[in-house]
């Protein structure tokens, strides 16, 4: 989590290295997971790769808890599963009701545990200016209340939550009309293929939805204090959608999204690799 989100701020400690890629091109590459943890480990040594872990832990924690009490006090009436062709509209309906149902466990959930994310996030990133303004849980709460007030807690929020629904209806939809249109019921396997569908719509829709996670992440240290948050690593937002425009207008929407193959951005290519 540390390194990813490193990253995502643009923190490159280490130079970029040349490579190839698949049709045997020189390019730059950024260093890759391990060689980024190495560098951590000789920084702040193995407790550093932990940064942020408690409010981390706590944020999943109280996220699991509400999505089980938001279950348990709005159940979702089971329905028959439905897959034939001749009943399009009544499977359609079915997903359309559970993905209702997911959303709303899954937006009350993220608005419970992001102050928790907010402090997590805080914490990993003073490891680019070496600062030890968010030191504990209970000393961030009372520093950001002081400073920002309540609404201090919840920047980032908005694109968080609109990268989880649009996340969970892309997901949900295409899962179901190729396992509608796509998977014939005579095919023997196609009990097998339909258990893995949305699986694999996850993985697809998830890097289409990365900009908003990244754009939330970002917003949660913006101008609040810290060096990563500032100049010259980023302006001071005036809203996500600033930030959104910025990093468009940047090509680094997808900034952080891999973790082993990370090619440096255009700027950084000053080498010589012809």
């Amino acid at each position: 989590l540390l390194i990813r989100f490193l990253s995502q701020v643009g923190h490159e400690p280490l130079p970029p290295t040349i490579g190839r890629n698949v049709l045997g091109r020189k390019v730059l590459y950024l260093p890759g997971f391990f060689t980024y943890a190495r560098h951590i480990v000789e920084v702040d040594g193995k407790r550093g790769l932990f940064r942020g872990l408690t409010p981390r832990l706590i944020s999943s924690t109280l996220s699991t808890i509400t999505r089980g009490s938001v279950k348990k006090a709005f159940p979702l009436e089971d329905m028959e599963h439905v897959s034939n062709k001749d009943d399009v509209k009544t499977s359609l309906r079915k997903v359309v009701r559970e993905t209702s149902h997911e959303m709303m466990m899954q937006c009350v959930s993220r608005v419970v545990s992001h102050p928790l994310h907010v402090i997590s996030m805080r914490c990993m990133v003073q490891f680019v200016g070496r600062e030890v303004k968010y030191s504990g849980v209970f000393s961030a709460i009372g520093r950001i209340f002081k400073e920002e007030g309540i609404l201090g807690f919840f920047v980032g929020l908005v694109p968080h939550i609109l990268g989880d629904v649009i996340f969970l209806w892309c997901c949900n939809l295409l899962a179901h009309f190729i396992n509608t249109y796509a998977v014939d019921d005579n095919f023997s396997q196609a009990s097998v293929i339909r258990s893995y569908t949305k699986f694999v719509m996850g993985i697809a829709v998830s890097m289409l939805t990365y900009p908003f996670l990244l754009v939330g992440d970002l917003m949660a240290v913006n101008n609040c204090g810290l060096r990563a948050g500032l100049p010259p690593y980023a302006p001071a937002f005036a809203s996500w959608i600033h930030c959104w425009r910025y990093l468009s207008a940047q090509g680094q929407l997808f900034r952080g999204s891999s973790l082993l193959f990370r090619r440096a951005p255009i700027p950084a290519a000053s080498f010589p690799i012809d």
